[in-house]
């Protein structure tokens, strides 16, 4: 893909003289007063996470795996799972409750679940904030059976603090951000891979979640806060929409 080409799917405009400081800028992280946002937005669907934790959509359908962001889980995706559902995707979580950081065997794990639920079908990943970055080291681990790699506001490129957690996360993972116990790629995954961000995101700086564009295939904003990409009907049913879109363009699209 080419920088211009890139840069029409949402990231900063590319006129002369302008790319350079756009981007400098978006690599600041959201203050902090924005996660004030980010917490209205998740409180008032909290008790979907009551739910119990299940495969959702039809049985035969073609399969996606949802892996949740930092200090969320399962249960904190029941909204975009139910999403994916809808579009006729069978839908399963990464079922290794709350999600406290990179852990050294956690690659080992997904891949573990990953093969037990594709049984040799291929798999959808899609991946929120941190679930992410897993997502995309995972189909490394998997390049066969990844169908694509989606990310949902995911800080995979860049300095690690461009976001403004990184200090509870450190505190909960107990390791540096910039010292995780599994490697860290920058680099495009070997199998299809949409980076969707956004600049209402009150946790994850812009250019952390878009990249660059040799670091996916295509990066596209979508309106929404950090937690709407996973809680929010508006917000995972945009992020549905823009992963058919990216899968029928590709011809992986389910028939």
């Amino acid at each position: 893909m080419s920088i211009s080409e890139f840069f029409r799917r949402g990231g900063p405009n590319p006129a002369a003289g302008t790319l350079h400081r756009n981007m400098e800028l978006d690599t600041r992280p959201p203050p902090a007063t924005a996660r004030i946002a980010e917490v209205a937005a998740f409180l008032p669907r909290a008790w979907k996470g009551l739910a119990p934790v299940r495969p959702l959509g039809p049985q035969d359908g073609p399969k996606c795996m949802v892996i949740p962001g930092f200090l969320a889980s399962d249960r904190s995706t029941a909204e975009l799972r139910q999403a994916f559902a809808d579009a006729g995707w069978r839908v399963e979580g990464w079922d290794a409750g709350l999600n406290t950081g990179a852990k050294a065997d956690t690659i080992a794990l997904l891949r573990e679940r990953f093969e037990a639920f594709s049984d040799g079908d291929k798999v959808l990943l899609v991946g929120w904030s941190l679930g992410g970055v897993f997502a995309r080291e995972l189909a490394r681990e998997v390049p066969d059976d990844a169908l694509a790699v989606v990310t949902l506001g995911s800080p995979f490129s860049g300095d690690p603090h461009w976001n403004n957690v990184w200090r509870m996360y450190e505190w909960v993972a107990g390791h540096k951000v910039e010292e995780p116990p599994v490697m860290r790629d920058h680099s495009k995954p070997p199998v299809p891979t949409l980076a969707l961000w956004s600049r209402r995101d009150g946790i994850v700086a812009p250019r952390a979640a878009y990249g660059l564009p040799e670091e996916s295939d295509e990066a596209v904003e979508l309106d929404c806060t950090h937690m709407g990409f996973a809680v929010t009907s508006t917000g995972t049913r945009a992020v549905v929409k823009e992963t058919m879109r990216f899968l029928s363009e590709r011809e992986l699209a389910p028939r």
